[in-house]
C-alpha cells in the first residue's frame, strides 16, 4: 500500500514538473569540445529523464541475473519450510485427537521437510506420539533430553514432573518441580507444585518467601495470596506456640489482619496470648473474630480463657458473646451450653429451643437431651430428643476431600492440597430427594407437639433439689402412697385387721378426698391387707384426716387425677415406711447383680462412656453421642 502511494505522488510530481515547464518554454545551449548544442528546455528535461530510468531498468536486470539462483533456491526452501509446518499443524491436531498413527507419520514427514534443532515443535510432537502410543520409557527420555536445551528446558521439566506423578515417585516429582519453580516462578504449576511440598513437610518459611515470588511475579491473585498466606502463618505460629509464644502471637495478629474471619488463626493469638498472661488483648481477639464469623472453637476459648473461673463466670462470658452477636444460633447454643454447666436449666433450655428453631442440627437436639436428663431425668422426654437428632442434620465440622477431623489442618491429609479443610456439614450420602422440605422453625415446632410430658416419678425427682441426697428424702411421702393405694383397695368399713380402728379411718378419709376430685374414680371394691401402722404413721394419717400436712392434698389430687391405672402404678413404686427402710440392714453385695449392671451399661452406653451418675456435676455438656 505504501508503495501504490509512492508511485503515485511521483507520477503526480513529475506531471507537474512537465507541465510546469511546458509554461515556461526557453532554449538550452551547451558549449562542449568546440561544439554548441542548442534545444529546447522541454527536449533536455525529457532527456534527462529517460536516461534517469534507462540506468535504473539496466541496473535492475543485471542484479535479477546476478542473484535469480539465490532467489530460485529461496524460493524452493521456503516451499518446503511451509509444507514443513503444514505437516508440523497436522500432527499435532492428530496428537491432541489422539490419533498416534497419524501423529506418527505427519511426524516422519515433518523430520524430512524441517531440522529439529531449528524446530523445537518437532520434540514436542514427538513425544506426544510416543504417550499417545504407551511408549513412557520413550517420552521420558525424550523430556531429559528436552531439559537439557535451554529452549525447551521448561517443557521438558514439566513432561518429566508429570511422569513422576504417574509413576508415584513424589521425591523426582518435587526434584522437577523445584526446579522450575526456582528457574521460572511465574509458572503456575510449578509454584503450586512446590507451594504443595514445601506445607506437606511443614517448611513453612521456604514456603512463604515461594509465595512472595508468585505474588511479584503475578501469577496468583491479591485475595488468594492474601488467604494463603493467612493460612500458612496460622500454620507456622501454631507449630511455635509452645517454644516461641512471641513469635506465633505475631504470625496469628497478622494472619488476621489478612483474614479477618479466620478462626484457627485467632484460637491460636489467643493461646499465644494467654501464655503471655495477656487476658485483655486475647478477649479483645476472640471478639473481634466472633463478630466477623461466630465459631464453636472462638466460644469455648473465650469462655474458658481464665483458669479457675466458676460456672456462673462462664455463664457471664457466654453471655457477653450473645451480646456480641444476638440473634444467632451459635451464640444461642454458647449461652445454653453454659447455663446448663451452671445448673440453670430454665436459661438453658430457653436458649437451646431457640437455637433449634432457628437452626436445628444434631449437636443441639443431643444438648436438648443433656438438659432434660439432668433436670428431669425423664428418660422418655430423653429419648425423644435424641431420636429427634438422629434426623436431624449434622453440625458443621472440619471437612477436606471426605475427612472429617476434629482440628483444623493446614494441609489436607488425603491430596496434600493447602487450605482445604472447611468449616461445613460433612459430605453424606444421598437416599434420594427429600419429601419433607420443612422449615426450621416448623420442624422444631414439630419435635415440641410430640414432646411426652413429664412423667409422675420425674415430677417428684424434680420436685427435690438437685443436690439433694435421696436417701435423706423426708418419710412423709411413703405414709400417704400407702394410705392412697389402700384407699384403692380396700373397701370402707370392713378393716382386715379390727383390733386397730385408727389406720382404717385414715383409709376412709383418704378415699373419701380421692373421690371427691370427681376426675378419675377410684376402685376401692377390693380388699387388700393393712399393714400395722406405727406411732409415725399414725401422726401422719391423723395429719392427713384434718388437711394439716402441707403438699399431701395436692399429691393425692394428682394420683386421683391420673386415673386408675397410674394410680396403681404409682402406688406399687412408692418406697417402703420410713421405719422399714431404718430397720433395713445394707445386704451383701450379689455377684450376679453386678455383672447383670455391667453388662447392661455396656449395652446402653458406649465403651468409652463411665456411665451415668444423677448425683454428679457434669462437667462439660454433650454427654450423649449418637455414633
Amino acid at each position: 500500500m505504501i508503495r501504490l502511494l509512492f508511485f503515485v505522488v511521483l507520477v503526480l510530481v513529475l506531471g507537474f514538473g512537465f507541465a510546469w515547464l511546458a509554461d515556461r518554454p526557453g532554449d538550452l545551449t551547451v558549449n562542449w569540445q568546440g561544439r554548441e548544442i542548442e534545444m529546447s528546455l522541454m527536449a533536455a528535461v525529457t532527456m534527462i529523464v529517460s536516461l534517469i530510468a534507462a540506468i535504473m531498468i539496466s541496473w535492475w536486470l543485471i542484479r535479477t541475473i546476478i542473484y535469480s539462483p539465490r532467489t530460485v533456491a529461496r524460493y524452493f526452501r521456503a516451499n518446503k519450510r511451509d509444507r514443513g509446518y503444514q505437516a508440523l499443524s497436522t500432527g499435532l491436531l492428530a496428537a491432541g485427537a489422539g490419533d498416534a498413527v497419524t501423529a506418527r507419520k505427519m511426524n516422519k514427514r515433518t523430520k524430512g521437510l524441517l531440522k529439529a534443532d531449528q524446530e523445537p515443535l518437532i520434540h514436542l510432537l514427538d513425544v506426544q506420539a510416543a504417550l499417545i502410543e504407551g511408549h513412557h520409557e520413550e517420552a521420558r527420555k525424550l523430556f531429559e533430553t528436552m531439559a537439557e536445551d535451554p529452549e525447551t528446558k521448561l517443557l521438558g521439566l514439566r513432561g518429566l514432573y508429570l511422569e513422576a506423578q504417574r509413576q508415584g515417585a513424589d521425591e523426582a516429582a518435587q526434584h522437577y518441580a523445584e526446579t522450575a519453580a526456582e528457574q521460572a516462578p511465574q509458572l503456575p504449576w510449578a509454584g503450586a507444585a512446590a507451594l504443595s511440598y514445601r506445607t506437606r513437610e511443614g517448611k513453612w518459611d521456604e514456603a512463604l518467601q515461594l509465595l512472595d515470588r508468585q505474588r511479584q511475579a503475578g501469577t496468583i491473585e491479591a485475595a488468594a495470596a492474601d488467604r494463603t498466606k493467612a493460612v500458612l502463618l496460622t500454620a507456622r505460629a501454631r507449630d511455635r506456640v509452645d517454644s516461641d509464644p512471641s513469635s506465633a502471637r505475631d504470625d496469628a495478629l497478622n494472619a488476621l489482619k489478612l483474614a479477618p474471619a479466620f478462626a484457627p488463626a485467632a484460637v491460636v493469638a489467643t493461646k499465644a496470648l494467654l501464655r503471655q498472661d495477656n487476658l485483655r488483648k486475647a478477649a479483645k481477639v476472640l471478639e473481634g473474630a466472633w463478630k466477623a464469623s461466630p465459631h464453636p472453637e472462638l466460644a469455648e476459648a473465650y469462655v474458658r480463657a481464665r483458669m479457675g473461673d466458676t460456672a456462673a463466670d462462664r455463664l457471664k462470658r457466654a453471655e457477653r458473646l450473645e451480646k456480641l452477636k444476638p440473634l444467632n444460633p451459635q451464640s444461642f447454643d454458647v449461652v445454653a451450653r453454659a447455663a446448663l454447666e451452671a445448673r440453670r436449666y430454665d436459661l438453658a433450655r430457653e436458649k437451646a429451643e431457640a437455637a433449634a428453631r432457628l437452626q436445628p442440627s444434631e449437636g443441639i437436639y443431643l444438648l436438648l437431651a443433656d438438659i432434660e436428663e439432668a433436670e428431669t431425668g425423664d428418660q422418655g422426654r430423653v429419648r425423644h430428643w435424641l431420636s429427634q437428632a438422629v434426623r436431624a442434620p449434622r453440625d458443621p465440622a472440619w471437612t477436606a476431600d471426605g475427612y472429617v477431623s476434629e482440628t483444623w489442618e493446614p494441609v489436607s491429609p488425603i491430596s496434600g492440597k493447602l487450605d482445604a479443610f472447611e468449616w461445613k456439614v460433612p459430605v453424606e450420602q444421598l437416599a434420594g430427594p427429600s419429601l419433607d422440605n420443612e422449615p426450621p422453625a416448623r420442624a422444631f415446632d414439630q419435635a415440641m407437639a410430640s414432646l411426652p410430658p413429664v412423667s409422675a416419678t420425674a415430677s417428684e425427682g424434680q420436685r427435690r433439689a438437685p443436690d439433694a441426697d435421696p436417701a435423706a428424702a423426708k418419710p412423709e411421702a411413703p405414709a400417704v402412697s400407702q394410705s392412697s393405694s389402700a384407699g384403692k383397695n380396700e373397701k370402707p368399713g370392713k378393716p382386715d385387721n379390727p383390733a386397730e380402728p385408727e389406720p382404717k379411718q385414715a383409709v376412709i378419709i383418704e378415699a373419701e378426698a380421692v373421690s371427691d376430685t370427681r376426675t378419675s374414680p377410684v376402685d376401692v371394691t377390693k380388699p387388700v391387707p393393712v399393714p400395722a401402722a406405727t406411732d409415725a404413721e399414725a401422726d401422719t394419717n391423723s395429719s392427713a384426716k384434718t388437711g394439716s400436712v402441707p403438699g399431701k392434698t395436692d399429691e393425692m389430687k394428682s394420683v386421683a387425677s391420673a386415673g386408675p391405672d397410674q394410680a396403681a402404678e404409682a402406688a406399687t413404686d412408692e418406697p417402703k415406711p420410713e421405719k422399714e427402710k431404718l430397720e433395713q440392714k445394707p445386704a451383701k453385695p450379689d455377684p450376679e447383680a453386678e455383672a447383670r449392671a455391667r453388662e447392661e451399661a455396656f449395652l446402653t452406653h458406649r465403651p468409652d462412656d463411665p456411665g451415668i451418675d444423677v448425683n454428679a456435676e457434669p462437667e462439660k455438656p454433650g454427654r450423649f453421642r449418637l455414633f
